[in-house]
């Protein structure tokens, strides 16, 4: 190559034009006069098919040929990889370079990709047999196991578990493309998303200047969902299925911002109605008594495990403490 920068240095007008061809047929608007301006097109091999297409380009010649003609004329290369033969030889013989941009989130389109792969013919035969049913038990764990790593505070697990998830939305997605009666794909699932997102986020989008802080944003939100939905309950859409603690600090939330008075929630008597009332309790302090409970049940976790350890570092059987060693060993915090 070195050779090469020394007999056919390239003219100012070569260019190496690197695409993203995952995003289509997009090359940089940059990119526009370096493509008008040059004597000869070319497309790498690299490109997908339907880009070069598009580009009506020519296939590049041998390295040393397309060096030749780049020392005497502006050549402009379309290129995915940087690395490749033509790619390689033009920079080195000192061609521009002008990259695409591509943009945050491009890498999903390579998830998408990879699901469609692994649901199709010849892909996984385990992901084949899948329904959106026998995936249920899947979302339920990856979505706790995400909780886990947001409380822990462990950013590895975090990316990993929220890929994790991912997964199951797009698992979801492409299962749903296969419905014969009311097919919709990822593409549905994120456009919908986009539409709820901007309608109810007026002030952002639609210079509505009404919100001015995080609670009347929360307020606003509401309405704006009651109007969308056509709820006629101050209660519809709360997910019934949600762990118990949840669901009565949702339901007692709603019934908060719907004017239900206090003396109506369900309180004392049994078990269950004085857990309904420490959540409704923790709701209009501002706490969530899901993550007030989950914190309590970890930390008794950690000490359970603790004092087992320093009961078999005394040369203890942990599974057999009585009431007295459990009390001698349990940690002092």
């Amino acid at each position: 190559m070195n050779g090469a920068r020394q007999h056919h240095p390239a003219t100012s007008g070569s260019t190496v034009v690197l695409v993203d061809d995952r995003l289509g047929d997009a090359v940089p608007a940059r990119a526009f006069p370096a493509l008008r301006a040059a004597s000869v097109v070319y497309a790498d091999r690299g490109l997908a098919e339907s880009t070069r297409r598009c580009l009506e380009a020519l296939e590049p010649p041998h390295p040393g040929e397309l060096l030749e003609r780049a020392a005497r004329e502006a050549v402009v290369l379309v290129a995915a990889e940087e690395t490749s033969p033509p790619a390689a030889a033009l920079l080195e013989a000192g061609a521009a370079e002008i990259r695409a941009q591509s943009p945050t989130g491009v890498e999903l389109l390579d998830a998408v990709t990879v699901m469609d792969r692994l649901r199709s013919p010849g892909g996984c035969p385990w992901d084949a047999e899948q329904t959106h049913e026998s995936l249920r038990t899947y979302l339920v764990e990856e979505t706790y196991e995400l909780l886990d790593a947001l409380e822990r505070g462990d950013r590895a697990a975090m990316r990993e578990e929220l890929g994790d998830v991912l997964l199951q939305v797009l698992f979801h997605a492409r299962v749903a493309a296969e419905d014969a009666e009311d097919p919709f794909d990822v593409d549905t699932v994120a456009t919908e998303l986009v539409g709820k997102l901007v309608s109810r986020h007026p002030h952002v989008f639609a210079g509505d200047g009404t919100v001015h802080d995080a609670e009347s944003q929360h307020a606003r939100w509401e309405e704006l969902k009651q109007v969308e939905k056509r709820r006629e309950s101050s209660v519809d859409g709360v997910a019934l299925g949600q762990p118990a603690v949840a669901l009565a600090a949702k339901l007692a939330q709603r019934a908060r911002r719907a004017g239900v008075p206090g003396e109506l929630f369900p309180r004392g008597g049994d078990v269950g109605r004085e857990l309904f009332r420490l959540a409704a309790e923790a709701t209009e302090h501002g706490t969530d008594p899901e993550d007030a409970l989950r914190a309590v049940a970890r930390d008794f976790d950690e000490r359970i495990r603790a004092a087992e350890t320093d009961a078999r570092a005394a040369g203890l059987d942990p599974a057999a403490l009585s009431g007295q060693q459990w009390h001698e060993h349990w940690p002092r915090r």
